[in-house]
């Protein structure tokens, strides 16, 4: 039995070696796990930092597609501003000698009216004399005639105010009695 007895002890130890070295793959297995989990982890996490550039690949280009439209629009736009500069500065040139012709025109004009004006008055018998003193001797009796028509107005219209109040006041007086 002794034989037995250290065959079990023996065989007890080989279990319990057995056992510590299953504990051993089980907790190996056990870091395997988790070290593959990790490692998918970190795949996702890859994956989506590959996701991610991918965009900012294209936000880029787009922005320097962009960048470069805003440019050529800005190139075009001071193109157009420096024609526009150049053609505002021809008109005010135009328009400076229209107004400087013109108002050598108005000289000339007023000159002339001048001339003709004193040519009139050395003339003592002249025609247009006699129009220019009877247009003003009637517009002088127009105003006249309108003044005196004023007074007519005010006093016609005084006259029926008086009457229309005597007829107020008698018929007033008349729904009394």
């Amino acid at each position: 039995m002794e034989d037995s007895g250290a065959i079990l002890a023996h065989i007890s130890s080989l279990k319990e070696m057995l056992d510590q070295v299953n504990e051993e793959i089980e907790a190996n297995i056990q870091i395997t796990r988790e070290i593959e989990s990790s490692i998918v982890k970190c795949e996702e996490i890859e994956a989506d930092f590959a996701t991610r550039e991918a965009e900012l690949i294209k936000t880029s280009a787009m922005l320097q597609f962009d960048t470069v439209g805003y440019v050529t629009v800005a190139a075009d736009f001071r193109a157009s501003v420096s024609t526009l500069e150049k053609e505002l500065c021809c008109l005010k040139m135009k328009r400076d000698e229209m107004v400087n012709k013109m108002n050598e025109k108005r000289e000339n004009f007023t000159t002339l009216c001048l001339e003709f004006q004193r040519e009139i008055d050395k003339r003592e018998d002249c025609e247009v004399r006699t129009v220019l003193s009877e247009k003003d001797s009637l517009e002088n009796e127009i105003q006249l005639l309108e003044k005196k028509n004023n007074v007519f107005k005010n006093s016609v219209l005084a006259f029926v105010e008086e009457i229309l109040e005597d007829l107020h006041s008698s018929n007033s007086g008349s729904i009394y009695f």
